[in-house]
C-alpha cells in the first residue's frame, strides 16, 4: 500500500497483513482529509479527538510514525492525547476509581523546571493545585491534562486537571520557536484549581506503561525523519547524482533501518508483557532513534544543500520541527543515565 508521494509508504512498523492496522488506516484516512493538517490547529485537534484508538502498542506507534511522516506537528499533538488516554486506561485496569469526564482533547504535563513548582493540597477530601507548571504544550487549546504535582518535598502525584477552569491560566510564552511554532509549550499558573488524583503518589512513574510513552515519542521522531530519506533517495536518482549522493542516502537509510528494527523489537517485547528492565530498554530505544534522526538531518543537509531549506516550505518546516522535537532526548545526559544503569544494575540485553 503506497501513498500519494508526499510521505513514505504505509505501513512503516507493523506488517501489512496485521489485523491491528484497521484503526490505523481509519485514522490516517481522517488525517489525509484534514486541510492544513498540523498547521490548522483547531482542525488538527478536532481530528485528534476523533481518532480511533489502536488496539495494540505496535499499532499505536505505527499510527504515530505514519502521522509524523505526514506532519510532525500533528504527531506532536496526537502523541500526548493518546498517552493520556492510555494512562487513564491503565488506572482503570489497576482498579483506580476516577470520577471525571474523559471526552475532549488531552495533554500530559510532567516536566519540571527551575523556578516553577506545582503543589497539590487536600482539604476535606478535595484536592486542589497551586503554583506553576512549566512546558505545558497547547495548554491554551486543550480541554484536559494529566499533570504531576508535588504532594510534599519528596513525592509527586498525577492529577487530572480541567484546563478550562478559570483557576488555570495558560501563558502565551515565551515561545520563540521556529520549529513546532504552533505547538506552544509554555507554563501554566494554577490558583487552587480542583483536580482529580490519578493513583497514589509515585504511581505515575511506577506503572507498567511509563516506559511505553517515551518510545511512542521516539516513533514520532522516526516517522518524521522518513520523508528526508525519501528526499535523499530522489536526489540519489537525479541526473547530477554521484557517489556522494548515494553515500548520504546510504548512511541515512542504514541509521533509520536500524532504528526501525529497534522500535519493532521494543514493541514486541513490551506487547508480550515486558520485562523488569523496561525503563532501560525504552531509554536505549530512544537513544538509537534520536541518533538515527540526527544522522538523517545531517545527511539531508549535506546532500541537499541550502535550496530546500529556503525554497521548499514543507521541507524547511519538517527540518525545523524535527530539530525541536528530537531535543526531548537529552543527548549525553540520557546516555549517562543509561551508562549508570548498566554500571550499577548490569543492564541485561
Amino acid at each position: 500500500m503506497t501513498d500519494d508521494g508526499d510521505h513514505p509508504p504505509f505501513p512503516l512498523l507493523v506488517p501489512e497483513d496485521s489485523t491491528d492496522l484497521d484503526d490505523v488506516r481509519s485514522a490516517l484516512r481522517g488525517a489525509d482529509a484534514v486541510d492544513d493538517l498540523g498547521t490548522d490547529l483547531a482542525a488538527t485537534l478536532a481530528w485528534v479527538v476523533a481518532v480511533p484508538r489502536p488496539r495494540s502498542l505496535a499499532a499505536s506507534w505505527e499510527l504515530l510514525a505514519s502521522v509524523a511522516a505526514r506532519d510532525i506537528a500533528a504527531a506532536r499533538v496526537l502523541e500526548p492525547h493518546l498517552d493520556a488516554l492510555g494512562i487513564l486506561d491503565e488506572a482503570a485496569a489497576a482498579g483506580i476509581a476516577l470520577d471525571l469526564d474523559a471526552s475532549g482533547s488531552w495533554g500530559v504535563f510532567a516536566a519540571e523546571g527551575p523556578g516553577a513548582r506545582l503543589e497539590a493540597r487536600q482539604d476535606d477530601g478535595t484536592w486542589t493545585l497551586h503554583g506553576t507548571k512549566p512546558w505545558c504544550s497547547l495548554a491554551a487549546d486543550l480541554d484536559h491534562a494529566l499533570v504531576t504535582a508535588w504532594v510534599d518535598d519528596e513525592r509527586r502525584q498525577l492529577f487530572a486537571l480541567d484546563l478550562r477552569d478559570s483557576a488555570v491560566t495558560a501563558r502565551p510564552g515565551p515561545w520563540h520557536a521556529r520549529g513546532l511554532d504552533r505547538v506552544v509549550s509554555a507554563p501554566i499558573d494554577v490558583d487552587a484549581a480542583v483536580a482529580v488524583p490519578v493513583g497514589e503518589p509515585g504511581w505515575y512513574l511506577r506503572r507498567p506503561g511509563f516506559a511505553h510513552g517515551g518510545v511512542g515519542v521516539a516513533a514520532c521522531w522516526w516517522g518524521g525523519a522518513m520523508p528526508l530519506r525519501t528526499a535523499l533517495a530522489a536526489a540519489a536518482r537525479g541526473e547530477r547524482a554521484d557517489q556522494l549522493a548515494r553515500a548520504h542516502l546510504g548512511r541515512a537509510d542504514v541509521a533509520l533501518w536500524a532504528a526501525r528494527a529497534v522500535l519493532v523489537e521494543t514493541a514486541t517485547v513490551f506487547g508480550a508483557g515486558g520485562s523488569a528492565s523496561e525503563g532501560l530498554r525504552a531509554a536505549r530505544a530512544r537513544a538509537v532513534v534520536a541518533d538515527a534522526v540526527e544522522v538523517t538531518l545531517t545527511e539531508a543537509a549535506h546532500a541537499l544543500g541550502p535550496s530546500p531549506l529556503v525554497a521548499d516550505e514543507r521541507h524547511a518546516r519538517r527540518v525545523a520541527d524535527l530539530q525541536v522535537y528530537v531535543r526531548q532526548h537529552h543527548a549525553e545526559r540520557d546516555l549517562a543515565r543509561i551508562g549508570g544503569d548498566v554500571a550499577t544494575e548490569g543492564g541485561r540485553w
